[in-house]
């Protein structure tokens, strides 16, 4: 398909394009996986438990938010912090 028709087709209706796509290849950019180990001292894992198991995630995956989390807000006080000067 030429790009020109593949334009018209998504310009038309966007869900039907996806079948046009070879998916199959597709990467996420900085998203590849590092294993890594950390020592936690048993007073966080258990709370760390806790509050994963009130939200229904692994450990693992409220380690990553709230890690996400962190980093993201970093990341916006220091663009504050340089737009201010």
């Amino acid at each position: 398909m030429k790009a020109k028709e593949f334009e018209e087709k998504f310009d038309d209706d966007m869900s039907d394009v996806i079948d046009d796509l070879d998916l199959s290849t597709v990467k996420r950019t900085n998203q590849a996986q590092t294993t890594i180990n950390i020592d936690f001292p048993g007073w966080m894992l258990e709370s760390l438990d806790k509050e994963a198991n009130r939200l229904g995630v692994s450990r693992q995956s409220i380690i990553k938010v709230w890690l996400a989390e962190r980093l993201e807000a970093n990341a916006a006080s220091k663009a504050l912090q340089r737009a201010d000067r």
